[in-house]
């Protein structure tokens, strides 16, 4: 099979076109041939290198898989793995498994024409879902249902700040938060991606190029602050995310896109009684609702851009440069 693989960590330049024999599934799995490859920041960082991470190469990466099974049924697949036999997977907390993992950064992914994966991965794609939709739903459509519905629980009516509007997790974070009711403040840099949020359902955008985050979100709430920030950028936006908090908030995070050291002030905390809630990615049944949503046209992702597998060194080179509102999606031959 055609594959896209890295030798080791690095530039752009370590994603290499091979051949390699089709992957054998063990007891369990299933194979799976791709048609569609979606994009995460995660691609960049696993070619990059992670502390702790050890690939086993040639490695493969691509977590947001569409394809088919052998007898032609369209699927897409969970990105999460795990053991499906601990007490945590066995309660539909799947992504709590001490042994979790994510495809293309600890087993090989879905940059490729065929992929091996656990048959509990594979659910059946909605008839109306392209396989370029589907491949740009897995990460960030579950990753920001399980922010926003399970881990801060949005109730209609209250003010939600979206961090990154332009993102793929922001994206559909715009989106989930609508569906809750909620009032979305949504946070980018640029005029593409402001009238993108606009489209979305935002209903204020904040140019954070342009204006100070907290005195902006000040004026929109009437100095009252938010009630949940939707946060995947780290470092650089912290102390400002805590000050624009009303009493009572919910900070639920999911990522550190600009670092992972960030500074609190605890006094901010305590006084206003934040809550802070880390998340990663959400059980595997979350990708169930999502497409229904997603079917029933009430969730919609968003596709910036269609590239072929060939060309993965420009997607890579666009999502480095935050030139990509929603997702890339590699199209596999």
């Amino acid at each position: 099979m055609q594959a896209i693989v890295i030798h080791g960590h690095g530039g752009v330049d370590q994603l290499e076109s091979a051949v390699l024999p089709v992957p054998e599934p063990g007891p369990g799995e299933v194979l799976v041939r791709v048609e569609a490859c979606g994009m995460n920041h995660l691609d960049v960082w696993v070619r990059k290198g992670l502390p702790g991470l050890k690939l086993e190469y040639p490695h493969i990466l691509g977590a947001d898989v569409a394809g088919e099974l052998a007898d032609g049924t369209k699927v897409v697949l969970n990105a999460g793995v795990s053991c499906m036999r601990c007490q945590k997977c066995l309660s539909g907390q799947d992504n709590l498994c001490r042994s979790y993992g994510l495809l293309g950064e600890h087993r090989r992914g879905g940059n490729a024409q065929y992929v091996v994966v656990p048959a509990a991965n594979v659910v059946m794609r909605p008839s109306n879902v392209s396989a370029v939709e589907a491949a740009a739903i897995p990460v960030t459509f579950t990753t920001a249902w399980q922010m926003l519905v399970l881990k801060a629980q949005v109730a209609m009516g209250e003010t939600v700040l979206v961090l990154g509007a332009g993102s793929g997790v922001g994206s559909a974070g715009i989106q989930i938060a609508k569906l809750l009711g909620a009032r979305v403040i949504a946070t980018a840099t640029g005029e593409r991606k402001l009238e993108g949020a606009w489209k979305l359902g935002a209903d204020e955008t904040i140019d954070t190029s342009k204006h100070d985050l907290v005195e902006a979100v000040h004026k929109l709430t009437g100095r009252r602050g938010v009630d949940v920030v939707f946060e995947h950028i780290g470092t650089a936006v912290w102390p400002a995310v805590v000050r624009a908090c009303a009493r009572g908030a919910r900070i639920v995070t999911c990522g550190a896109t600009t670092g992972y050291d960030a500074s609190v002030d605890l006094r901010h905390i305590f006084f206003k009684q934040i809550s802070i809630l880390g998340s990663t990615m959400a059980p595997k049944g979350v990708l169930f609702e999502v497409l229904n949503q997603v079917a029933q046209g009430r969730l919609k992702p968003i596709v910036d851009r269609v590239l072929p597998l060939s060309q993965v060194k420009e997607a890579h080179r666009l999502i480095e440069s935050r030139e990509v509102f929603g997702k890339i999606v590699l199209e596999v031959p």
